[in-house]
């Protein structure tokens, strides 16, 4: 009974963490609503053509023409074979919880699985787990809908787990634990938080080596270093179907870098993103302290800055002056710019002006707002610095290195000498944009440093006596203190409103004290936001060092020492992250049969699907053409929405097809939708190579043909080649697309010189699916013959049954050269890699399963003895 008392306490951390994830999202999980979520939404649009050759033919497609023209689905459904073991185990772990439930769930238990292999009591464990499961990203992340990175950045805590048992020692319970949850976190299918740990495990290791170093213990540390290995690769290795298809799909994506020469040269970097995207989304220098106060910044752009109560009765009071002796209340103003009819329409071009309660001093216009700010709670903080002092060792050190380095990266473009500096030198990290999410690195540190450091004050309680208490005053100083300057003089450190409202006021109201007028009224508001927040962290602060206090005292023991800092802390994150996720809101949660993964189908979805024929483009004039994936759930649409485009075709958007966009609207309005009348092939001639067969307004049930669409094949008659990728998407510009084609000439063997015209010739397409199309062609001539399709590796095309290369030319589509008669064409794509990385998958995945049993029967043995 004893050996098992242990086991019933983790038993108990476990429900205790259901519970807590069921009470979280009480009560939309207990009614039935969901979360109403824009990525989950674009991922549904994305894959309805695959979904639909699954139902169809039991199989999976690694293609789809269903957005961006076409392009493989190893990012869009990374799904194989050897997948289902992995999932299973998954869905084992995360006990087969409802969505949204298991998500916390899976936070909680992770966070407590590491601290339980740094030998933590169940007690402490579980407190920990709540400091790191509930710090606000985490939760913001699951309200936007991005599962996957929920998953990955669940499973690393417990794969790390297996790491510290290693190092400690318990070396088949490490590869075992190591193995299982690099398997699950791989199969997350989120490089970039994967990979932003690598730096916390990197740093950790040199930590263990440091240990190893000092002790002479360098045998042990060998040892363990290689069961970490054997066990990551294992876990790797499991998944290397999807890696592998990856690795090679990035090549020719924009993280595999432009092939294209460009002015900016200084943008660019060596086979990565641009520069100007990797920082699109960077944490401001003085956001930082949101670590600490979570409204530093006013929290989230996504509440209007009225819905804060104490920001409302202050813009109620304040007057804004308008000009002429004229005066309005401040909440009038902001009000009549939200009003895209109102007061101020004509200054604003009837466009809605919404000032929000975020604000940071260098946004810019048109810059990226923010879901909700990076809070890891104000007492977990406080421990983490005093931890500082306490905690003794090179761990201690690793940590504090990780924190440091995360936090200066993140601040992307307001920091960019570090930045560069990674971007240049630093293997896959100019892969990566939003550099602001390498946070996460200081999410773990700072509250397992805090958990370390708690650990050391609850079972060494004399590690505070004597002069030592002067660390917990420090810490207290160094967190509450400033909250506390930070509510007294809060104008000392910001000014409460960003460049962009700057420049917006001025415009609005040209008289330099009326634009003043209205950005005090602002400052004002947003101060009360700021000001309540760091009273809250101060208090919160003062209370759990005051635990400490009543602790080192004896006055309270260690138990309800830690009852108490666990309800405070839960307390604490709980409700500000109620403030971006929350159960309550019927807006965010909504009943199951309202969610709409996709806009209604319209009548003029349903004229386009009416046409017969087998492949055509369509696209979607309205909204933003590269940030929705809805289009693609009805048609094959020329746009789309993916963090991971092919970098070819979005040269192409860049260079034409934004352009073409709006020419094609303008043309709508011009020749009052009669395009037969436009000079189409002068206007939009990229997009009718691309066989964009019709343009879409979809909210407002309004399509019109396209009757210059060049249809699925055609023959040039002139070939030019040209030495680079610069010159040959720059001749687009000049050569006529219905007859003509540029390539690059790497493709001269395969493409050779086209033929005279041949007005006889006849291409049709026979068959279709999205990862084979065959085709009918007959030609007396025969030639270069170009496809309206996007030319990617791996496919393949046949002629009368016999292989035949592809070309690429265009800049995008495929081509190949025909001899004349008549001829059936296949393309086909089905990669033959997938056969040998699924073996390896296999083999690995029966090496885990042997592991567990080796373990569980040392196990068995153990305990018979």
């Amino acid at each position: 009974m004893k050996s098992l008392k242990p086991w019933l306490l983790d038993a108990v951390a476990v429900l205790f963490f259901v519970v807590l994830a069921f009470a979280y999202f009480y009560p939309a999980d207990f009614e039935g609503r969901v979360l109403n979520q824009g990525d989950i939404s674009a991922g549904v649009g994305a894959g309805q053509e695959q979904a639909d050759y699954m139902e169809r033919t039991g199989d999976r497609t690694r293609w789809t023409n269903a957005l961006f023209s076409g392009m493989p689905t190893y990012q869009l459904s990374p799904s194989y074979n050897s997948d289902k073991a992995i999932s299973k185990v998954a869905d084992a772990y995360h006990l087969w919880l409802p969505l949204n439930v298991w998500y916390l769930f899976a936070y909680l238990l992770g966070f407590y699985i590491l601290l339980r292999a740094f030998d933590f009591r169940q007690q402490l464990a579980a407190l920990g787990s709540i400091l790191w499961a509930f710090s606000t990203y985490f939760l913001i992340i699951i309200a936007a809908g991005h599962i996957w990175k929920v998953m990955a950045l669940a499973y690393l805590p417990p794969m790390i787990g297996g790491i510290v048992l290693a190092y400690r020692g318990k070396y088949l319970l490490g590869a075992v634990v190591t193995s299982i949850f690099a398997a699950l976190e791989v199969q997350a299918n989120h490089v970039q938080m994967t990979y932003y740990y690598l730096f916390v495990i990197l740093f950790m290791l040199i930590a263990y080596l440091v240990d190893a170093v000092r002790k002479r213990q360098m045998a042990h540390f060998c040892k363990a270093t290689a069961v970490v290995v054997v066990g990551g690769l294992l876990g790797i290795l499991a998944n290397i179907s999807n890696l592998y298809h990856t690795w090679q799909y990035s090549q020719e994506t924009m993280r595999g870098g432009s092939e294209l020469v460009k002015g900016d040269a200084g943008n660019q970097t060596a086979g990565g993103l641009e520069r100007s995207y990797i920082t699109d989304y960077s944490y401001g220098i003085g956001e930082t302290w949101s670590l600490l106060v979570p409204n530093v910044k006013g929290g989230t752009s996504t509440h209007v800055i009225w819905e804060d109560e104490a920001a409302k009765d202050i813009l109620e009071k304040e007057q804004v002056e308008l000009g002429g002796g004229q005066k309005a209340p401040a909440l009038a103003v902001v009000g009549e710019l939200a009003n895209p009819n109102g007061y101020f329409k004509d200054a604003t071009g009837g466009q809605p002006i919404y000032f929000t309660q975020y604000w940071e001093e260098s946004l810019e216009p048109g810059a990226h707002g923010t879901m909700g700010p990076v809070y890891v709670g104000a007492f977990v903080l406080m421990l983490f610095v005093l931890g500082l002092f306490i905690v003794k060792g090179p761990m201690k050190w690793a940590l504090l290195a990780a924190t440091i380095l995360s936090i200066m990266l993140a601040w992307g473009k307001n920091f960019m000498g570090l930045t560069d500096l990674f971007i240049d030198y630093v293997p896959m990290y100019a892969k990566f944009r939003a550099v602001e999410s390498i946070l996460v690195i200081a999410e773990f540190t700072i509250p397992l440093l805090a958990m370390l450091a708690l650990k050391e004050v609850i079972e060494k309680p004399e590690v505070l006596s004597g002069k030592n208490i002067y660390y917990l005053y420090g810490a207290f100083a160094a967190t509450g203190g400033m909250a506390l300057l930070f509510a007294l003089m809060p104008t000392l450190f910001f000014d409460f409103y960003s460049d962009a409202e700057v420049k917006l006021a001025s415009g609005i109201l040209p008289a330099p004290a009326d634009a003043q007028s209205l950005l005090t009224a602002l400052s004002h508001a947003r101060q009360a936001i700021f000001t309540a927040d760091c009273w809250r962290s101060f208090i919160i602060i003062v209370i759990g060092t005051l635990m400490l206090l009543l602790y080192r005292a004896k006055k309270l023991k260690a138990l309800p020492v830690v009852a108490v800092l666990l309800v405070l802390c839960l307390v604490d994150l709980w409700q500000v992250n109620r403030r971006y996720l929350n159960p309550n809101d019927e807006h965010q949660f909504i009943k199951k049969v309202e969610r709409r993964y996709v806009r209604p189908m319209t009548d003029a979805d349903r004229q386009i699907l009416n046409d017969s024929s087998l492949d055509y483009r369509v696209l979607n004039l309205a909204g933003n053409l590269f940030n929705e994936n809805e289009t693609s759930y009805y048609h094959k649409s020329i746009g789309g929405y993916h963090a991971a485009k092919l970098r070819r075709y979005q040269d192409l958007i860049d260079y034409y097809i934004s352009r073409e966009h709006s020419q094609v609207f303008a043309a709508l309005q011009q020749y009052n939708g009669e395009l037969q009348e436009a000079p189409g092939d002068s206007l939009w001639p990229v997009l009718n190579m691309l066989n964009t067969k019709y343009f879409l307004l979809a909210q407002q049930n309004f399509y019109r043909p396209n009757p210059y669409a060049q249809g699925n094949a055609w023959f040039v008659d002139k070939l030019s080649y040209v030495d680079n990728a610069t010159a040959e998407i720059n001749a687009l510009r000049t050569i006529n697309l219905r007859h003509e084609a540029v390539a690059d000439k790497q493709f001269a063997d395969v493409l050779g010189q086209a033929s005279p015209l041949d007005t006889a010739a006849v291409v049709k397409m026979t068959a279709y699916e999205p990862n084979q199309l065959k085709y009918q062609v007959k030609s007396s001539k025969g030639g270069v013959l170009v496809f309206s399709e996007i030319y990617y590796p791996g496919w393949e095309a046949t002629v009368d049954g016999q292989p035949v290369e592809l070309g690429r030319v265009n800049y995008v589509l495929r081509a190949m050269r025909i001899e004349g008669g008549e001829h059936e064409v296949v393309l086909s794509f089905f990669p033959q890699s997938i056969t040998t990385t699924e073996a390896i998958a296999y083999v690995s995945l029966v090496i885990i399963a042997l592991l567990v049993l080796v373990l569980l029967f040392f196990t068995y043995r153990k305990k018979q003895k």
